[in-house]
């Protein structure tokens, strides 16, 4: 059973293993005591790219070379976790150098290109940052992310998800993936973390 104890603009909310994380009204406003109950230990994120990092298209130069949109919302969301001491790592099915330079601008350091196969690849970074899967949160919008989101303590699906994937989720953003979907999965674990009115506030300075 969750508890909540409203005083002063916070709550004491009691997870189902009890321990107690004070969570700010508009947090619990947002998002669910479930999922920000699962989002505390996390410490690693793994995001797909198509699907969730875009909106899913694929352009293509004459040239065969990738073209792919990010969102600002977003990045922003990705830079907030590493100063939440929360590490960003993509597994992605594709590599590009769209894709290589946006991480890179995104100070992402763990990431895989070109595997289908995500599970050895997520567990090789879990394995780099001493970490397990009781500590990661997954986002992912296809099969091939199934092995990491029913692994993960926290998984988050786009609305715009495969059904069979949806039916996994634990967590799925109102805004569309490629357009804010992964700030918002940002948020909640700034909230769930206890460091999004600290960072809020250090922004309006």
């Amino acid at each position: 059973m969750t508890d909540h104890n409203l005083s002063a603009g916070h709550a004491t909310h009691v997870d189902q293993h009890g321990k107690a994380a004070h969570m700010s009204q508009a947090a619990l406003a947002r998002f669910s005591p479930d999922v920000l109950a699962r989002a505390q230990a996390v410490k690693v994120v793994f995001f797909d790219v198509d699907g969730v990092l875009t909106d899913g298209s694929l352009w293509f130069t004459d040239a065969g070379e990738a073209m792919k949109r990010f969102n600002t919302l977003d990045g922003h969301g990705i830079k907030l976790l590493q100063r939440a001491g929360i590490t960003p790592a993509v597994v992605t099915g594709r590599d590009s150098s769209a894709l290589r330079n946006r991480l890179t601008a995104l100070g992402v350091v763990h990431a895989r290109f070109g595997t289908e196969d995500k599970l050895p690849a997520a567990n090789a970074i879990l394995d780099e940052l001493h970490l397990n899967w009781s500590q990661a949160c997954a986002m992912g919008d296809d099969w091939p992310d199934l092995p990491m989101l029913t692994r993960a303590a926290l998984a988050c699906v786009p609305a715009t998800a495969q059904v069979d994937v949806l039916a996994h989720a634990h967590f799925t953003p109102r805004a569309s993936a490629g357009n804010g979907a992964v700030r918002e999965l940002c948020d909640v674990l700034l909230h769930a973390s206890g460091q999004y009115d600290a960072l809020l506030q250090e922004a309006m300075k």
